[in-house]
């Protein structure tokens, strides 16, 4: 009986030895787990700021004079692409349902009616809508004029300031490759200085050479990505603009039948 309780005994003392040194392993398993994602998020977070630094470095070294520049470039450039880009959404009118609503307001109320739904929508079709019945009572003809005019001035409004964003697409890698020539030109004035071909003369006008490209030609590629943009956005604009005023003229012609 003794020897059963003597074994019992020591198997107990085993299993719960074996427990707890699997317990013991978990934990510095788990803490080794902690660790290492924590030295991970570190080494993350080192690399993202040494990017940071990087570009830093690199915009510094381009030179504060051509890349501050091109830095103003794009920041004017960005500033007048969301501008537009606001603009034209804002813009932007369900053509159809305000077709269906100056039809039914023809029918029911009249021209005033009709007029009065325009007033209350915002975009140039609702505008070109207005001024086309503005003019009713002088005949079709003054009515396909004002809107053909109208049409005219809500297009140049729609197309403001985009101009200004072409002129920074082209600017801005200008700007990089007279930072390209600067820099030659000062490489090749300290192997004349120093007469001789030493590598370490050339590497650093080479290098602001170099920099300054790629900004201008980073900065016009993200304008230019903008600009087709709000190109295409104008153009679906005065799409439906045009087909507007043709629906316009058909309605007109109905309701003076």
């Amino acid at each position: 009986m003794k020897r059963l309780f003597s074994i019992l005994a020591i198997a107990g003392i085993m299993a719960f030895g074996t427990v707890n040194a699997n317990t013991n392993a978990n934990t510095i398993t788990t803490a080794n787990t902690v660790v290492s994602s924590t030295q991970d998020d570190a080494a993350d977070a080192t690399e993202e700021l040494g990017f940071h630094q990087e570009l830093k470095k690199r915009f510094i070294e381009g030179g504060p004079g051509f890349m501050g520049i091109v830095l103003l470039c794009l920041i004017l450039g960005l500033a007048i692409a969301i501008e537009r880009i606001i603009f034209l959404n804002l813009s932007t009118t369900n053509t159809k349902k305000l077709t269906q609503s100056v039809e039914d307001a023809l029918a029911s109320g009249g021209v005033e009616a009709a007029k009065e739904v325009c007033r209350d929508t915002k975009g140039p079709v609702a505008s070109i809508f207005y001024q086309g019945l503005d003019r009713v009572d002088e005949g079709l003809d003054q009515v396909e004029k004002a809107v053909v005019s109208y049409g005219g001035v809500q297009m140049g409004q729609l197309e403001k300031n985009v101009s200004w964003i072409s002129l920074f697409i082209a600017l801005a890698p200008m700007l990089g490759f007279m930072g390209t020539v600067i820099g030659m030109i000062s490489a090749f004035d300290k192997i004349e200085a120093a007469g001789d071909m030493n590598p370490s003369l050339v590497a650093g006008g080479i290098k602001i050479a170099l920099l300054t490209t790629v900004f201008g030609l980073v900065v016009a590629i993200i304008l230019q990505v903008f600009y087709n943009y709000i190109i295409a956005k104008i153009d679906s604009i005065v799409n439906d603009m045009e087909d507007a005023s043709i629906t316009l003229m058909d309605l007109l012609i109905r309701y003076k039948k």
